[in-house]
Parts: structure tokens; C-alpha cells; sequence
């Protein structure tokens, strides 16, 4: 089963880019524990908004890279950043026509 982890984060006023850069970072262990994609966009609409992307292998491989020293170090690095402000979706994927 893959699982989808689709969602926004609110940036404080001008830190869009200071969070991308921490989320770009390579990140040890995360394709190991599971993660099939991990994308970061950005919409200049919404300036201080970031887009994240990701698949999973399975929800317990998601909620195990929480535990990641590099996740962890990353996410301690960009909360200051946050506003607080986030939103998105989880489901299980049931399909692609790529696939």
C-alpha cells in the first residue's frame, strides 16, 4: 500500500525560502525507512506558503522517519520559521495510469 502525504506549510513573512532550503537538504535514512518521493514546491502567489509531496511505502514508514535524526534536526530548524499555519491531506493511493 502507498500512502500520500500532500500539504501546506505557513512560512513567517519572508522565510519561504529559508524553509525550502532546510527541506532540500539531503536528509540520511529517508529513503530507507520508506520514502518513495519527496517533493518541495512553491506557488509565488502565496509567498509564504511551502508545497510538500510525499509517498510512502506505508503510514508506519511515514510515522517512523519522524524518529530520523535528520528529520528531526530538519524539522527543529524550520518550526522558528512557521507560522503555524498548515493544511493538506493523508490517503492510501489506490492507483496511477502511469503505473
Amino acid at each position: 500500500m502507498t500512502f500520500a502525504n500532500v500539504g501546506t506549510l505557513g512560512t513567517k513573512p519572508g522565510q519561504r525560502d529559508a524553509v525550502v532550503s532546510i527541506l532540500l537538504r539531503p536528509m540520511p535514512g529517508l529513503e530507507e525507512a520508506g520514502c518513495l518521493l519527496y517533493e518541495v514546491g512553491v506557488n509565488d502567489e502565496v509567498p509564504d506558503t511551502v508545497f510538500v509531496c510525499e509517498l510512502w511505502e506505508s503510514p508506519e514508514a511515514h510515522r517512523t522517519s519522524l524518529q530520523l535524526d535528520s528529520v528531526r534536526a530538519a524539522i527543529a530548524e524550520a518550526m522558528p520559521l512557521l507560522s503555524g499555519d498548515m493544511g493538506g491531506s493523508r490517503f492510501i493511493v489506490v492507483g496511477s495510469p502511469l503505473r
